[in-house]
């Protein structure tokens, strides 16, 4: 049986062949009526879009991939979210792609998987080095999401980012501005990682300005950004002597923050009036925990908009563009976890 092709579906659909395309693009301007008509048509008809024909008329297939460590994560769900809806608006199809922080792999992704099909890749690297994705950037189309971990100020590749170091300082003299003077940070990771190293050093200039000393047993190791890891490392403070543990701990994560605010509870004591806690990355489990969780809220949407938005314009320029590097917004969100008090939550 021959392919179903675009004539066939606008002649189902009583539309021109042209709107059949912009609807399966998603372009805008099409109206509700005819857009409905349409998609009728192609499940009627049992459409498929061919990526190679499209790339024989244009050069290119519409194609981009979202590479992430780890789809579980309820911030990387969320990022994957916010870069579909706005790789959509901008008549782009997103594959989303799991490297589980596996060098090899982060590479691999960054080169494009099937090349021949994908016109750039969004990716989010944790131990891929600069040196092995500047060739890459300069050849193919390529975006970096999270922390630079670059020694100097040279730019290899686009970078869309939030100021991790200003986010935990926040967060962190949020928590010393309550009284708290034993404030401990859980996040300080084995592999010393852009992300652990950059929001310890915002934590420390936190401690520093507000007159309180760092105290390294207040900072346990921990070998993943999990709720299991945060429940370990929270035990393992709680096992310090009495006047050593902390009354207010900074989670570098919020999913660390949940297993942290797990051992509190099974110790039987209190957030915030035992201990304060708070953590990093604005995610819906954080807001709905009991109690709510303090936390940094960066801004996810507008981090999938810079990113969709500069990749498309490398994708579709016909010459090289400069590196650039974006910081996008972020905001503290004070809850119940350090405010005290129960808030009900708005519908």
């Amino acid at each position: 049986m021959a392919a179903v092709t675009l004539k066939d579906v606008a002649e189902r659909a009583g539309v021109s062949i042209k709107t059949v395309s912009n609807v399966v693009r998603d372009a805008p301007r099409v109206s509700p009526a005819t857009r409905e008509r349409v998609m009728r048509a192609v499940h009627e008809l049992g459409y498929r879009p061919n990526p190679s024909a499209r790339r024989l008329r244009t050069g290119r297939s519409g194609l981009i991939a979202l590479a992430v460590p780890e789809l579980t994560t309820p911030y990387f769900a969320d990022l994957a979210h916010h870069v579909r809806t706005e790789a959509t608006a901008l008549g782009l199809t997103v594959l989303i792609e799991e490297t589980l922080g596996d060098p090899a792999e982060e590479l691999r992704l960054a080169t494009g998987v099937g090349a021949s099909l994908l016109d750039g890749v969004i990716l989010s690297p944790l131990h891929v080095t600069t040196a092995e994705l500047a060739p890459v950037a300069d050849e193919f189309p390529l975006v970096l999401l999270g922390e630079r971990s670059f020694d100097d100020e040279h730019v290899v590749a686009d970078h869309v980012l939030i100021d991790n170091v200003a986010a935990a300082r926040e967060a962190t003299a949020h928590l010393a501005g309550l009284g708290r003077t034993r404030i401990a940070a859980v996040g300080v990771d084995h592999k010393a990682s852009a992300t652990s190293r950059q929001r310890l050093e915002g934590f420390q200039q936190a401690l520093h300005a507000a007159g309180l000393p760092f105290d390294p047993r207040l900072a346990p190791r921990v070998k993943e950004f999990d709720r299991r890891n945060g429940l370990l490392a929270m035990r393992a403070l709680l096992g310090l002597p009495q006047g050593a543990r902390p009354d207010a701990v900074f989670c570098f994560s919020d999913m660390l923050a949940v297993g942290a605010q797990r051992a509190l509870h099974e110790a039987g004591l209190g957030v915030p009036g035992d201990i304060a806690l708070a953590g990093i990355d604005g995610s819906q489990e954080a807001l709905y925990s009991t109690p709510s969780l303090t936390t940094v809220v960066p801004d996810l949407a507008g981090i999938a908009s810079l990113a969709v938005k500069c990749l498309a314009a490398r994708i579709r320029s016909d010459s090289p563009l400069p590196f650039e590097v974006h910081v996008a917004p972020h905001w503290l969100q004070a809850r119940e976890s350090t405010r005290g008090g129960t808030a009900p939550l708005a519908p």
